[in-house]
C-alpha cells in the first residue's frame, strides 16, 4: 500500500466521522444541513447497507421522532412506522405491573417502531441527495498521525486504491463499540459483560398490536414486544448466555412456546416468527467523551444493556448535541476552529447528565429485574405499584422514554416537551 506523500496534501475536513451507521450517519446529515464541511469514512460500499441495518427493531422516543424529522429522515422510509401509545412493565414471577398511557400525559404517542433496515434505507436516501458530503467507502481507519502543534487531526484510512491521509478539524468516533478510533487516541473503556444473549424477530400474534410496547422482565433477560407499522410486533427475547445455543436450535415452534412461557398471553397466542438473529448483551463505557480534535459519539462512547429501548436514541441526543455546538460556533464566527478545546469540553459537560442517567436507568434495571433473590420480589412489586400510581414517579418515567434526559439538543424538542 502507498500512502499520499505529505500531510498537508491531504483532503482537509471541518468534521471527519468515522463510522456511517445510526449514529454516524445521521451526524453527518446534521452537520451538512449546518453548512459545515464533513467527511464520513464507511466501511460499506455504496450498493450496500451496514450490518447494523438488520430486522432489529428500533424503538425512537418522541425526542428522537423530533430529531429524525428535522433532519429529514424520517419522511422517507418507505414502510410505515408503529405509533407506541403505551408501554406496559411486569416481571415474570412478580406481583403488579407499570402501565405508561401517552394520553394520560397530553401526548398521541410516546415514539415509533421502526425497523432497522427502513431506517437505513432512509438515512441512504437523504445522504444520497446532499452533493457536498464526501464519502469515502468503502474504507476503515487505520491509524493516527500525531497532532504538531494547533494543526488540524491527520488521520489515515485504506480504501480500494490503498492507504491516504485525511485532515480534520475534528475527529469523530462514531464506529462501534470496538471503537478503533477511541483505542487509537488512548481512551480507556469500562466493560461488564450481562451473561445473556438476545434474540431479535419479527412476530405474528393472534391479536394485532394496539400501540403497546410490552416489556417482560425475567431473570435470564427481558422479553419485549413492540408494535410495528405492519401488523407484526418487534420480538427481544433475552436468554442466559448458557442456553444461547439451545434456544437458537429450536424450530419456530418451540422457540414461539418458549416465548410465549416466558411472556405470556397479553397479546394472545404467538403464531409465526421471522428469521431469528442473536446478539451478546454487554456495557461499554469509554472513560473519557473527548480528547485532543476528537469526539466520541453513540456506541463508541457508551453501549448500553438494550432494556429500556435507550441506546441509539442516547446516541442521536449525543450527534445533535455535538452538531449543535459545532453549528453555533459557525454562525457566530465563519473562521471558528470545530476542535477548539473549550468546544469540546462542552459538548462533553452537556452530554454528562443525559449520559449518566441513561446508563444508571438501563443498568439499574438490568441487574434488580435479573436478581433472583427472594427477598427483591416485595420490593420490585412495590416499585411496580409506585410507578403505577405516583404521578411524580410516572412523570419521571415518562420524560425518560420519551428521551427528555438532561441537557437536550434543540433539534430533539421540535414541541413542547414539559
Amino acid at each position: 500500500m502507498t500512502a499520499t506523500p505529505l500531510p498537508d496534501a491531504a483532503p482537509l475536513h471541518d468534521v471527519l466521522i468515522i463510522g456511517g451507521g445510526l449514529v454516524g450517519a445521521s451526524l453527518a446529515i446534521a452537520l451538512h444541513q449546518a453548512g459545515l464541511d464533513v467527511g464520513l469514512v464507511e466501511a460499506s460500499a455504496p450498493d450496500a447497507l451496514p450490518a447494523v441495518f438488520d430486522e432489529r427493531n428500533l424503538s425512537f422516543s418522541e425526542a428522537t421522532v423530533h430529531g429524525l424529522t428535522a433532519l429529514g429522515v424520517l419522511d422517507r422510509l418507505r414502510s410505515p412506522a408503529g405509533a407506541i401509545e403505551r408501554i406496559h412493565v411486569s416481571r415474570q414471577g412478580d406481583f403488579g405491573r407499570t402501565l405508561l398511557e401517552a394520553a394520560r400525559h397530553g401526548r398521541s404517542e410516546f415514539g415509533r417502531v421502526v425497523v432497522a433496515r427502513d431506517f437505513g434505507l432512509a438515512l441512504e436516501a437523504r445522504l444520497s441527495e446532499m452533493a457536498a458530503l464526501r464519502r469515502y467507502r468503502p474504507a476503515r481507519f487505520v491509524g493516527l498521525d500525531p497532532l504538531e502543534g494547533a494543526g488540524p487531526r491527520g488521520v489515515r484510512i485504506v480504501d480500494g486504491g490503498g492507504e491516504r491521509r485525511l485532515r480534520a478539524q475534528v475527529l469523530v468516533a462514531a464506529d462501534g463499540t470496538g471503537s478503533g478510533v477511541r483505542q487509537a487516541l488512548g481512551i480507556g473503556c469500562d466493560h461488564h459483560d450481562y451473561g445473556q444473549t438476545l434474540f431479535v424477530t419479527r412476530l405474528r400474534t393472534q391479536r394485532p398490536p394496539d400501540g403497546t410496547a410490552y416489556e417482560r422482565l425475567g431473570p435470564d433477560g427481558p422479553t419485549a414486544l413492540l408494535p410495528r407499522g405492519d401488523g407484526h410486533y418487534g420480538l427481544v427475547h433475552g436468554v442466559e448466555r448458557a442456553c444461547a445455543d439451545e434456544v437458537a436450535a429450536l424450530d419456530d415452534a418451540g422457540f414461539l412456546a418458549r416465548v410465549q412461557a416466558h411472556f405470556g398471553w397479553r397479546a394472545g397466542r404467538f403464531l409465526a416468527c421471522g428469521a431469528r438473529s442473536a446478539y451478546p448483551v454487554a456495557r461499554s463505557l469509554a472513560q473519557s467523551l473527548i480528547a485532543p480534535r476528537a469526539v466520541l459519539v453513540g456506541n463508541a462512547a457508551q453501549t448500553v444493556h438494550p432494556i429500556g429501548a435507550q441506546g441509539f436514541n442516547l446516541g442521536l441526543r449525543d450527534a445533535l448535541t455535538l452538531a449543535e455546538l459545532l453549528a453555533r460556533a459557525r454562525a457566530a464566527d465563519a473562521l471558528a476552529d470545530c476542535g477548539d478545546a473549550a468546544l469540546l469540553e462542552e459538548y462533553a459537560r452537556r452530554r454528562h447528565d443525559d449520559r449518566a442517567r441513561t446508563v444508571a436507568f438501563s443498568d439499574g434495571l438490568a441487574r434488580i429485574s435479573a436478581n433472583p433473590a427472594e427477598g427483591l420480589r416485595p420490593l420490585r412489586s412495590l416499585g411496580f405499584w409506585a410507578a403505577d400510581r405516583v404521578p411524580s414517579l410516572q412523570a419521571w418515567l415518562v420524560g425518560a422514554a420519551m428521551g427528555y434526559r438532561g441537557d437536550v439538543p434543540a433539534l430533539c424538542r421540535a414541541q413542547d416537551a414539559s
